[in-house]
């Protein structure tokens, strides 16, 4: 009989089939066979048996996390997001190309950011680079095509102000040449979706109440900005994504997109799903982020457009700062920087509302770890099946979870989700068979392909 390296054996786990009772086995931090029955007949020089209340689940996946180092390093940084992934049982997450400086829109930015990241991160982490116009106007685009050669998942763009000064947002001849080129190699552009002049025209965010800054970002920004990526979209071929939809005034044109084959795929974000506009207390700038936190009817209507699979997947868009830049102490949501603090608690924070409406679990797993792995095209991830990575995530779904901000792993105690109650611990997490060390990271870089 052959012998493995590793044996997980669970009564409950989440698998492409379904939830079902199996044993996995791993050799060389590949899962080498998933027999049926938590009882299988194999042998391996170690065991893991899940309890009766755990569930086994494939690592999650996180293609919306902004580390930011280096540059602002004191915002957030590769060690402690990937101990903040590894808690919140993520074992691959995809860096984006700002805020960091520099920006990931250069090889030389991309070779900077991998150089600080080495030897430090505790999950695994791939990279997006960044469509700007320095890169995206004619006789420019060589730059792109260069990234994408080193190893970069696809492109991110802005079609209004980012918020900072080194990463410049897109006009729309600058997205169609961007798209062009990006096309050209087969790549993908992905686009934070908010119409500049309907922003422009909105009135000014200030002061502490939530419904004005709400009003400064209203749904058509989005709907117009979404629009224009999918007759880019469609016009070029390239694939498209959009990212962290908030308004569901735009699901009618993404669905009509789809039908007409547009390449096109959509993220949300826990925040999105899981709060509402109308119970942020005035002065709590922790729930500011761009585009906005909306209402309880968008809300559903968000969870309406995952089950029936026009939403691609869910990821953290994890975008945190020192707690000074949010204002706390004014509580001026025109002033604050525009951010959630998730990375740790999103699975929980998800599965806490999923469980409330009777979704379960296995759809959760599927918007959580192989969705996002799909849209970003990171392989070997997001599903516990022969040949992948043996990377995985075990769970009690049913155990409570009081979140407490400055007991997180993020770097500052600044959440969205302080104090919140919530289902659904990560008691363990394993990388390549192997359970994560936050004292001694062996996450590798990932390059696409």
């Amino acid at each position: 009989m052959t012998t493995h390296d590793l044996l997980v054996r669970a009564s409950r786990a989440v698998t492409p089939e379904g939830e079902r009772a199996v044993t996995v086995a791993v050799t060389d931090g590949r899962i080498t066979a998933v027999l049926p029955g938590a009882d299988a007949p194999a042998t391996a020089d170690r065991e893991i048996t899940l309890a009766d209340d755990e569930v086994l689940l494939p690592g999650l996946v996180d293609s919306h996390v902004h580390v930011n180092e280096p540059g602002r390093t004191e915002w957030e940084g590769f060690a402690s997001a990937t101990r903040a992934a590894a808690l919140g049982g993520v074992t691959t997450i995809v860096d984006m190309p700002l805020n960091s400086v520099p920006p990931t829109t250069t090889v030389d930015g991309l070779s900077t950011k991998r150089s600080v990241a080495r030897d430090q991160v505790a999950v695994d982490v791939g990279f997006w680079g960044g469509a700007v116009p320095e890169n995206s106007t004619p006789g420019t685009t060589k730059e792109l095509r260069a990234l994408h050669e080193q190893g970069v998942y696809g492109f991110k763009a802005f079609l209004s102000p980012s918020g900072v000064d080194e990463f410049g947002h897109l006009s729309p001849d600058q997205l169609r040449t961007a798209a062009e080129a990006i096309g050209e190699f087969g790549g993908q552009i992905i686009v934070h979706a908010e119409d500049p002049s309907v922003l422009d025209e909105a009135p000014a965010a200030s002061g502490r109440e939530y419904a004005d800054f709400l009003a400064s970002r209203p749904d058509e920004a989005e709907h117009e900005a979404i629009a224009l990526v999918i007759e880019t979209a469609r016009r070029t071929g390239t694939r498209a994504h959009i990212l962290h939809l908030s308004s569901a005034s735009a699901l009618p044109l993404i669905a009509q997109a789809r039908a007409d084959g547009v390449p096109l795929t959509v993220e949300t974000c826990p925040h999105y799903l899981t709060l509402e506009a109308e119970a942020i207390p005035a002065g709590a700038t922790q729930f500011k982020c761009c585009p906005p936190i909306r209402d309880h009817a968008n809300r559903d209507l968000l969870w309406r457009a995952l089950s029936d699979g026009l939403i691609d997947c869910v990821v953290s868009d994890h975008s945190p700062s020192t707690p000074d830049l949010k204002d706390l102490d004014t509580g001026d949501f025109g002033t604050a920087w525009g951010g959630v603090s998730g990375l740790q608690v999103g699975f929980s924070a998800v599965w806490t509302e999923a469980r409330r409406r009777g979704v379960p679990l296995v759809d959760v797993v599927r918007w959580m770890s192989s969705g996002p792995a799909r849209v970003a095209g990171v392989e070997g991830k997001g599903a516990i099946v022969e040949g992948g990575d043996a990377d995985f995530a075990i769970v009690a779904p049913e155990e409570p979870l009081r979140v407490v901000a400055r007991d997180l792993q993020h770097k500052n105690p600044v959440s969205a989700y302080d104090g919140a109650d919530l289902v659904g611990r990560v008691r363990r997490t394993i990388l390549r068979g192997a359970d994560v060390d936050l004292a001694a990271p062996v996450g590798r870089l990932l390059t696409r392909g």
